[in-house]
């Protein structure tokens, strides 16, 4: 539950996908691109890409969807966006923790904009640091449970961008991955 980039100082309309593709576009920003092998959870609101591992479209997909004995994952794609949501719900509770300790980032006063977003990055450093040295703290173990559901951030589907040789080869790694999962809990392969 910790912050690996944090890029302050877009306004709050700047749609999200716009941030990550202009975070991944500008080298001096170094961003920190997942190691081979290694995938980024995303939600339908960002494109497909190499190590960004997207749910799959048009299946139930956020864990309300999921509550209740009647409503468990029944097929192989609902069962890997369960997991895919679990996994992004860590996110959103991440997100949760930090704006409960920091009340300012609710409601921001009306700073020179360059200053509220040395705010947000400051605030995430301090959070990361409470993090790092395990500082006993009522907030995160608020919010470390994952049977929590955080309020969850959505974004408007996008169409697939990208070379398509290497958005269907994200979709393949994407299939195999659901295929192990359905596998492992007893459902049909896609």
């Amino acid at each position: 539950m910790k912050f690996t980039f944090v890029y302050a100082g877009w306004e709050g309309s700047a749609n999200d996908c716009r941030v990550f593709t202009t975070a991944l576009e500008t080298p001096r920003l170094e961003f920190p691109h997942p190691p081979p092998g290694k995938y980024y959870v995303v939600d339908s609101g960002y494109p497909t890409r190499d190590g960004y591992l997207t749910p799959f479209k048009g299946e139930r997909y956020h864990l309300n969807d999921y509550r209740g004995r009647r409503n468990q994952p029944r097929s192989t794609k609902e069962l890997f966006n369960h997991r895919h949501s679990s996994l992004r719900n860590v996110i959103e509770r991440s997100f949760g923790a930090l704006k409960n300790r920091f009340p300012i980032l609710r409601k921001m006063p009306p700073f020179a904009f360059r200053k509220q977003a040395l705010i947000v990055i400051a605030c995430c450093a301090v959070h990361n640091f409470i993090r790092d040295h395990q500082i006993a703290d009522k907030n995160l173990a608020h919010y470390a449970n994952p049977n929590m559901t955080a309020a969850t951030h959505t974004s408007a589907a996008i169409d697939d961008e990208g070379p398509s040789d290497r958005v269907a080869e994200i979709n393949i790694i994407k299939k195999n991955i659901a295929n192990q999962l359905a596998r492992d809990n007893q459902l049909p392969p896609i």
